[in-house]
């Protein structure tokens, strides 16, 4: 029997630094359904949002700032 798991993006600051990443990664879900994000994933950042799939980010807190104070 093959492990259930589930595929999501991951937005995230990390501990040392204000920009925001995503990364699209499988997860293997527990037997209730829930999705298990090891440690050592989770270590040194904090998790904003977890999304469903792989998503495209148009926009993001902070970007229009970014721009402009680099442009």
């Amino acid at each position: 029997m093959s492990e259930a798991k589930r595929k999501v993006t991951i937005i995230y600051c990390c501990d040392n630094d204000l920009a925001m990443y995503r990364k699209t990664q499988v997860f293997n879900l527990n037997a209730y359904g829930d999705m298990i994000i090891p440690q050592d994933f989770k270590r040194g950042k904090t998790i904003v949002a977890v999304c469903d799939g792989e998503i495209n980010i148009i926009n993001s807190v902070g970007d229009r700032v970014v721009e402009e104070y680099w442009h």
